[in-house]
């Protein structure tokens, strides 16, 4: 895989309060970034607390590799104060033990990692994570009457069509007189078309019955006949 340095440097949290496997995560984070010609921002921390206290300050972090099993506050809870009002910093869960992963996928986690960690685990991971920022880069311009908005993609839930107007439903809903279809090459790999009048953001969904699908944000939407498997296999070839 060939990365392009990046001028933009990549902001990298690691919160574990043990510093022996602390500084070997930061140790794998430098080679990795040498060997993808990344620039990388590199902070740690040794609580849950200490990264709070910073991350209420700066909140300009890409991704945090996140221990499980901390002291006071341990990183599932932390992980489920930062999703109250950020859903682009990447969680990276790193534990020593397994029971964990239903709390992964509810704080919508990048991966989830058992330690001991190695570079064969890890790189995969980041490079993921970094395609992943470039992916959070990209926008979509919808003329509206009298101005131009620019929505990141990974704010878009999904968009849906009533009559001749199409609505994409972000963080701020926005309805436009624009045919669906041509939606759909302004967007990626991670949308996908279900019939005539959705498209949804793959990303976002948490369960799929042959009859609805249902997102993150407790919306349901309805699935139509014959979307089914082609939806699932859309899924998994996202994962």
């Amino acid at each position: 895989m060939s990365h392009t340095t990046n001028f933009t440097p990549l902001g990298i949290a690691i919160c574990d309060d043990d510093p022996t496997d602390c500084a070997y995560i930061a140790q794998l984070l430098k080679i990795w970034a040498h060997d993808r010609q990344v620039t990388i921002r590199l902070c740690q921390f040794p609580s849950a607390e200490a990264f709070l206290f910073c991350y209420e300050e700066e909140k300009t972090f890409d991704l945090l590799l996140l221990d499980i099993e901390m002291g006071a506050m341990d990183g599932v809870t932390l992980a489920r104060r930062i999703r109250l009002d950020n859903e682009s910093l990447q969680i990276l869960f790193i534990t020593g033990y397994s029971d964990y992963m239903a709390e992964g996928y509810d704080v919508a986690a990048l991966h989830y990692l058992l330690k001991p960690i190695s570079q064969k685990k890890l790189f995969p991971v980041l490079d993921k994570a970094l395609e992943k920022r470039s992916r959070f880069q990209r926008c979509l311009n919808v003329a509206l009457p009298g101005e131009m908005v620019r929505i990141p993609l990974h704010e878009i839930r999904y968009l849906d069509v009533h009559q001749n107007y199409v609505t994409i439903h972000a963080k701020n809903d926005c309805t436009v007189k624009r045919p669906l279809k041509d939606f759909e090459q302004d967007l990626d790999s991670h949308f996908h078309r279900m019939g005539r009048s959705v498209i949804v953001n793959l990303t976002y969904i948490r369960r799929v019955t042959k009859t609805q699908v249902h997102l993150a944000d407790g919306a349901v939407l309805p699935l139509p006949r014959g979307a089914y498997e082609p939806l699932n296999r859309a899924i998994i070839a996202n994962t």
